[in-house]
């Protein structure tokens, strides 16, 4: 194994376990993007091939198919609990990206989240986001609390000093569990590799174009690449300029827009 991905592994799953024994009835996020597949793995290898709590997809009713065939293979073939999480109502009165961006996230993904977590009281959620990923994400911690209305204090945020990790004393409605936080793109392709995991095959190239980032599909574009193959994609990524999240809504990934969806509750 190489040294700098199972310092990467250990740091991570040390994390998982502490946050499984502070915390009640916790849950895992999963996309089934590269991150969150790579983080549901960790779970299975920190809990010697279970994954002992829920496993939640957020279903806008507008991802990929190849997406949601992925979910149910891999969901079929590792065995753990999935749970579909979907605001109907939402898309019964139309909701939809075309009547904006913030307000389709807004109602499709977080009151979705937040209605799911009301019913099944989950108090800590394990999420695959990474400090490089978006300048916004760089300012969470690896337990990051929602107050009860679910929003994100970014200005005030727990001290982690000695990778100690300890959940606040005062009222929280859930805490926020980021066990990749320290991970680079480039070091989620190279583990995926390592470790032979299943791949979305949106994330390899096709007539030039290749999805970096998956997310609903009206709201995602593929950017020109080449690589087709793992070991491409991470040498496509040593010499790259094109931002990671190039391909998804600009509107959204704009700095401001995305510090107000976090602060709401996005994941």
């Amino acid at each position: 194994m190489n040294k700098d991905l199972q310092d990467l592994e250990k740091k991570s799953i040390a994390i998982i376990r502490e946050a499984k024994a502070q915390f009640k009835n916790p849950a895992i996020l999963w996309s089934t993007g590269k991150d969150s597949t790579t983080t549901l793995w960790l779970c299975k290898k920190a809990f010697f091939d279970e994954i002992p709590f829920p496993v939640i997809h957020i279903d806008t009713g507008h991802k990929f198919p190849a997406m949601y065939a992925f979910r149910d293979e891999i969901a079929a073939e590792w065995g753990f609990n999935l749970v579909v999480a979907k605001n109907e109502t939402a898309l019964k009165q139309g909701m939809a990206p075309e009547k904006g961006r913030l307000d389709c996230c807004t109602q499709l993904k977080t009151e979705a989240l937040k209605d799911l977590l009301r019913a099944r009281k989950f108090d800590a959620l394990f999420l695959a986001i990474r400090r490089d990923e978006h300048a916004i994400r760089a300012k969470e911690r690896y337990y990051s609390p929602r107050d009860e209305d679910f929003r994100w204090n970014y200005a005030d945020q727990p001290a982690e000093l000695w990778d100690l990790y300890v959940k606040p004393s005062e009222d929280f409605s859930h805490m926020r569990v980021h066990p990749i936080l320290h991970w680079t793109e480039r070091d989620v392709w190279q583990y995926i590799q390592q470790e032979n995991l299943p791949v979305n095959t949106l994330y390899y190239a096709k007539d030039g174009m290749r999805y970096r980032s998956l997310g609903c599909m009206p709201c995602t574009v593929p950017v020109p690449s080449a690589a087709g193959t793992i070991d491409e994609i991470v040498r496509e990524l040593e010499t790259s300029k094109t931002l990671e999240r190039a391909g998804r809504a600009q509107d959204k990934e704009k700095a401001y827009m995305m510090q107000k969806l976090r602060a709401l509750g996005y994941m």
